[in-house]
C-alpha cells in the first residue's frame, strides 16, 4: 500500500476510533511529535536565512537563471545515473 493510501486509512481511524484507543496511540508517537525540528526557533537557521537574504537584495549572492539551474540538475541527475 502506498503512503496516500495508509495516510487516509489513519486518518479515518483516527476520526472514528474510541477514545482510549486515540490516547493509546498518541502515547506511541507522542515523543516523536514533540522532537519534531521547528526551523524557525533554531536561531542560527534564521541568521543563515536572513544573511543569504541579505547578500540576495544588495547583490552580493551568486544566482543562477532558471536555464542554468535545469541544466545543473540534469547533469547530476546524468552523473548518477553512470555510476
Amino acid at each position: 500500500m502506498k503512503t496516500i493510501g495508509i495516510r487516509q486509512k489513519l486518518h479515518h481511524y483516527i476520526e472514528t476510533a474510541q477514545d482510549k484507543k486515540i490516547k493509546a496511540l498518541f502515547t506511541m508517537v507522542e515523543d516523536e511529535i514533540e522532537e519534531t525540528y521547528d526551523h524557525w526557533q533554531d536561531e542560527n537557521f534564521v541568521k543563515e536565512l536572513q544573511r543569504r537574504e541579505s547578500n540576495y537584495l544588495n547583490g552580493t549572492a551568486k544566482t543562477f537563471t532558471l536555464e542554468q539551474s535545469v541544466a545543473k540538475a540534469k547533469q547530476a541527475v546524468k552523473k548518477v545515473k553512470n555510476k
